[in-house]
C-alpha cells in the first residue's frame, strides 16, 4: 500500500461522519451517513450498523462502494472534503484486522448498542482543500 498523504490522513482523523453509497442488484444507489473510525495503518474505515437496514442487504464481500467525508464544521468560504472509492471487507477480515477494537476505542458508548461492525478498504481518495489554495486537490491510490 502506498503511504497515505499526510493531509488526507489528518483530515480523515479530524472528521467523524462519512456518507457511503451502495448500489443494489438492480443498479439503484442507496446512501447512508455513519460515524466511522479510521485505521490509518491499513487504510480502512470502520463502521457500525444495525441489522435489518436497507444497506445491510447491500453489504456483500468484495463489493465496491463510494463516499464522501466532510469536516465536522462546514465553512462555505473554505470548502474542504474528501471523496473515496473502496471495497467492503469480508467478515473474516473484519475480525482478523481487529476492526471492532478500532471502532470501540473511538466510540466506547457504541458497545451498548446492538449492531455489527463492518469495514471498507480505501482504494482511491481525493481531498479538496480550498483552505490552502483555491482548487487544491490531493489524490491517493492504494
Amino acid at each position: 500500500m502506498n503511504p497515505i498523504i499526510e493531509n488526507i490522513k489528518e483530515f480523515i482523523e479530524e472528521s467523524q461522519v462519512a456518507s457511503v453509497c451502495f448500489v443494489d442488484e438492480f443498479g439503484q444507489p442507496y446512501c447512508i451517513n455513519c460515524f466511522y473510525a479510521f485505521d490509518k495503518e491499513k487504510g480502512m474505515l470502520v463502521f457500525k450498523s444495525s441489522l435489518g437496514t436497507n444497506h445491510h442487504a447491500m453489504i456483500k464481500e468484495k463489493k465496491k462502494v463510494a463516499g464522501t467525508i466532510l469536516p465536522n464544521e462546514v465553512n462555505t468560504l473554505k470548502i474542504k472534503g474528501l471523496q473515496f472509492e473502496a471495497e467492503i471487507l469480508s467478515q473474516s477480515l473484519v475480525v482478523d484486522f481487529q476492526c471492532p477494537g478500532t471502532y470501540y476505542k473511538k466510540y466506547p458508548f457504541a458497545l451498548a448498542m446492538p449492531g455489527y461492525i463492518w469495514a471498507i478498504s480505501l482504494d482511491k481518495m481525493k481531498l479538496t482543500d480550498n483552505t490552502l489554495v483555491f482548487g487544491k486537490k490531493e489524490k491517493w491510490e492504494r
